[in-house]
């Protein structure tokens, strides 16, 4: 059943409204509807772990709401941030935390606050940008009790920087870093000043230390290392580092040219970090190297590109890892980090690592060893002919279990939505490179599934301890990749210059066109840029960056012109020869991709069968998918009868005792829950916008809450959101 809730005009806000006369308007935009007086009950199963745990298991003991009372879940309250940005760059994939009462969340133009659990009334907010235009993505928080000084801090990254907030009042703290933060440009081992360094997903703590990953650029412009790092509490120092792209003398140095350390970036832990405390060792899973798509600058394996790693906590040092993609060409990046779990085999429980991967492949390791627990098949796999590339000859596939993503597309595959879409699809796929998983980017439009966003994406999975069962949701909505040569082979006019910038640079994360088909909205595009802003306005956002665009400062003039004259239209006509080129990359990189195109039929659903996208159990102690059933569903083609199809999906899924997995993600903008043995759907809500964000769930005095972010926007292109939904039961019994 859906249900949905209108509070706007409901008989509280009415009887209420004089008190919002007089709030500040950020305070006015926060909607707050209350079903219960609960108090506050302190360190009352509380959600204090991006994740709920360090772990990262997403799985909850609370056990009120259950398989039998789900129905009777409704809205205890929503809160509205007030900050919602039109378009798609507008979302929130906030996994928020609960401690004591308060939940501390982020907005979409990442402003910190804090709420009253139980209510959703908000008590206090920090802005980084104080009070300029800010934009990015977050996806959860640290948060710590100092145990020497009693005091409890909040750790969250927005734009380059690393902020400590004091929780009960959200003012900086001073004595960290420079007034309360630290910039992620520096301590990287490298000059990367102009280049873009954030880091969305948080880290984990271990006793003082605050271990954490980044985000880099990932194009064929120059970007950053993704070097692991461990800062001081207290102080924001530095107190080791692990090199992801090794430096001379150190262990994998060999697997890259000699120099590359010095200009290669990527191999960043983008996703996130797990920790085991006992053993004092962290869990990471990196990124491909860039530039994602062609590697001839960067022979070799590159390590620790596409690493499971296994860190010492206290020094930065490698215990082992386990590489998924050798020489990554297809942006299979492990977008969230292993799991840590424990399963039965041969009658005895071993603690081990669970890992999902954007191919779909589920690789379970021995948590101490990093020795596959299911055995790790290395299978031939086709090669590149893109002149300079050196594919590696194998990729590793896991024995069991078996992929819980497609594998493949061939005509086999096509869509049966309709006996028109079958044909369209059919047709096109003549002039384009199809079969199974590891198609080599080429000159040759190739078909890509699973696409560069799942299978799985860095909403990762949950595990129930009790019975061994792993939840993971997957995307299969196929895309289309080819490449060309960066640099034009004849004369070109600045605006065509500029479009090639923009498809080559811009377009996998801005799109291609204007406007888009509403059963496929995607992302939208830079080409509305001068609507909003002016060319200088323009400029300036290329010199420096913001939120989640990193700075193109190292572009030459040149390329700035072309970029300015494609976007705006105007002085676009003047002829370039390409002797008189001026390619701030193309000497690196003489190869790219034309960008990740969706591969759609001509209504604009997926061109290739159901289900497009997935929720699946899996039983790790026997290496078996449990169930598998559609998550989401196109709103049109249900109005038609059809049964579910599965969306592509962003965000993660929550477990609990009550037998239930919550889950948003899906493209339909619902809120689910299914039955955890099963996969029956249970109960979904209709949001106002997509739940691309994690749940979490906690309890206070008694009674149990469920809450999700509702930013919408981002990768699915849907509406923009700004709220957060919390549900419980209509009564506690």
């Amino acid at each position: 059943m859906r249900r949905k809730t209108d509070f706007h005009g409901s008989p509280w806000m009415q009887r209420h409204s004089r008190l919002f006369l007089k709030t500040p308007s950020w305070l006015f935009t926060a909607t707050f509807v209350c079903l219960s007086a609960a108090g506050v009950a302190q360190g009352d199963n509380d959600w204090p772990v991006y994740g709920a745990d360090q772990a990262a298991t997403r799985y909850s003991s609370a056990d009120q709401i259950d398989t039998n009372n789900v129905g009777r879940l409704q809205l205890a309250w929503i809160y509205r941030s007030g900050d919602m940005r039109e378009g798609r760059t507008s979302t929130i994939e906030c996994n928020p935390l609960m401690v004591e009462g308060v939940l501390y969340l982020t907005t979409p133009s990442l402003r910190l606050v804090a709420l009253d659990a139980a209510t959703g009334w908000p008590r206090w907010r920090f802005d980084p940008w104080k009070g300029q235009s800010g934009a990015g993505v977050n996806r959860g928080l640290v948060y710590w009790r100092d145990p020497l000084q009693d005091k409890r801090h909040i750790y969250f990254s927005a734009g380059a920087f690393l902020y400590s907030i004091d929780a009960a009042t959200g003012a900086p703290v001073e004595t960290f870093g420079s007034a309360g933060r630290i910039d992620l440009h520096e301590g990287l081992d490298r000059d990367v000043y102009f280049l873009s360094v954030s880091a969305p997903t948080p880290g984990v703590i271990y006793q003082d230390l605050l271990i954490l990953g980044s985000r880099v650029g990932e194009g064929p412009s120059a970007s950053s290392p993704g070097h692991i790092r461990a800062f001081d509490l207290r102080t924001g120092e530095r107190r080791w580092i692990f090199h992801t792209i090794p430096h001379p003398k150190e262990f994998g140095y060999d697997t890259w040219p000699p120099d590359a350390w010095q200009r290669v970036g990527g191999a960043n832990a983008w996703g996130g970090v797990t920790l085991d405390a006992r053993r004092g060792r962290v869990f990471l899973g990196t990124g491909s190297p860039s530039y994602d798509h062609w590697g001839g600058n960067r022979v070799g394996q590159n390590l620790f590109g596409n690493c499971i790693l296994c860190l010492n906590a206290e020094t930065g040092e490698r215990i082992w890892h386990y590489q998924v993609v050798h020489h990554d060409l297809w942006d299979y990046d492990l977008p969230c980090p292993p799991v840590l779990v424990t399963v039965k085999q041969g009658g005895r429980s071993v603690d081990a690592v669970a890992q999902v991967t954007k191919m779909g492949h589920l690789f379970l390791l021995d948590r101490e060893t990093g020795r596959p627990l299911f055995g790790v098949e290395e299978r031939p796999v086709p090669q590149s002919e893109v002149p300079g590339e050196s594919t590696w000859p194998t990729q590793p596939f896991p024995l069991k279990p078996p992929p819980y993503a497609q594998q493949r597309f061939t005509a086999d595959e096509v869509t049966n939505l309709s006996p028109g879409a079958r044909r369209a699809v059919l047709k096109r796929l003549k002039a384009m490179v199809t079969g199974s998983l590891f198609i080599p980017p080429g000159m040759k439009p190739s078909v890509v599934l699973p696409q560069f966003n799942g299978g799985s994406e860095w909403g990762g999975p949950a595990f129930d301890p009790q019975s061994g069962l792993l939840y993971v949701n997957a995307s299969n909505e196929a895309e289309w990749i080819s490449m060309r040569a960066a640099k034009p082979q004849e004369e070109i006019t600045l605006g065509e210059l500029g479009k090639l910038f923009y498809q080559t640079i811009c377009s996998s994360c801005h799109g291609y066109g204007t406007v888009r088909n509403p059963a496929a909205p995607g992302l939208a595009s830079l080409k509305t840029v001068r609507q909003r802003m002016s060319q200088d306005q323009v400029r300036q956002l290329m010199e420096t960056g913001r939120g989640q665009m990193p700075s193109f400062a190292s572009f030459t003039e040149m390329e700035k012109q072309a970029v300015l004259a494609f976007l705006f239209e105007e002085g676009g006509d003047r002829k370039v020869k390409r002797s008189e080129l001026e390619m701030s990359w193309a000497d690196e990189i003489p190869y790219v991709a034309t960008g990740h195109r969706e591969f759609r039929d001509p209504n604009g659903y997926p061109a290739n069968k159901r289900p497009w996208g997935t929720l699946s159990a899996i039983d790790l102690n026997r290496g078996e998918i449990r169930w598998q059933v559609p998550l989401g569903t196109y709103p049109e083609l249900e109005k038609r009868g059809e049964p579910p199809t599965g969306t592509f999906n962003i965000g993660g899924p929550l477990v609990t005792a009550g037998g239930l997995v919550f889950i948003g993600a899906s493209m339909d903008e619902r809120f689910h829950a299914y039955d955890k043995r099963t996969g029956k759907l249970l109960w979904e809500y209709q949001m106002d916008a997509g739940g691309y964000a994690s749940p979490a769930t906690y309890q206070i005095d008694g009674r149990q809450y469920v809450v999700i972010a509702a930013g919408g926007g981002g990768k699915p292109g849907t509406k923009p959101g700004d709220a957060y939904y919390c549900f419980a039961l209509t009564s506690p019994q």
